[in-house]
């Protein structure tokens, strides 16, 4: 049975404190009311086990006990232009930051998956409630994999000799200082994203049909289409051919 993270891996981390469950129904749904009771930001919810983990677009999110790192960080962000790029900028931070606790190399999957090979290693999910046009928090969830249940294979997983707590350390503090990112992707933020791109160059059937071929500054993916015609689009997930 795991334990709630020691106050030097809390420190560690760079939060303010983590709020631990043995079991919840979604590290999302605690941390949204801790933001509304005032929780303030580098607050995180943790879990040991979630019943009903959830993904983007309604998917489900398998986070059986102990299997991974269940958790959800709020923070407070006061640029309303970087949270259209949050969940990349999230995902480029993790990418790197996983890469030493992995066998592999870690690509992304615009605009919330990590994989390593054609594994899914981990998923973002960010939810944002806002007042008067302003953004009041972003609750950042994710899901990265530690091991694999017997029943469910079609996953990566960080080492087997990486601890719950050290995968914490890493994976926070990678998300704090992406969280603490302002404005659109910079030049350098893009090119390493297409350098991690595991779509980039390949063909998608959805959400346009063509040939990915990177992302832009405002997050959103890139696809040429058969007649040459380049598409920005920011909404949707891509179906390969």
């Amino acid at each position: 049975m795991a334990t709630p993270p020691a106050a030097h891996v809390i420190a560690a981390a760079g939060l303010v404190a983590i709020d631990y469950h043995e079991s919840v129904s979604s590290t999302m749904d605690v941390a949204h009311a801790l933001a509304v009771s005032g929780a303030p930001s580098g607050t995180a919810v943790l879990a040991s086990e979630q019943t009903q983990g959830r993904g983007r677009g309604g998917h489900t999110w398998q986070a059986e006990p102990d299997a991974g790192l269940w958790l959800t960080l709020i923070e407070r962000p006061t640029d309303a232009r970087a949270l259209d790029v949050l969940s990349l900028r999230i995902g480029l931070a993790l990418a790197e930051a996983l890469t030493p606790l992995v066998e592999g190399a870690v690509q992304l999957k615009w605009p919330n998956d990590l994989y390593v090979g054609a594994r899914k290693l981990a998923g973002i999910l960010i939810e944002a409630r806002w007042r008067d046009g302003r953004p009041e928090w972003a609750a950042i969830g994710v899901g990265i994999n530690r091991r694999i249940p017997e029943h469910f294979q079609q996953a990566a997983h960080v080492r087997l000799d990486v601890s719950r707590d050290e995968l914490l350390i890493v994976a926070v503090r990678a998300m704090r200082l992406a969280a603490a990112g302002t404005g659109p992707l910079s030049a350098r933020e893009c090119a390493a994203w297409d350098a991690r791109d595991l779509a980039r160059g390949r063909r998608v059937v959805a959400p346009v049909a063509g040939e990915v071929t990177g992302v832009s500054p405002t997050g959103a993916v890139r696809i040429r289409d058969d007649a040459g015609v380049e598409h920005a689009v920011h909404s949707g997930s891509l179906q390969f051919l």
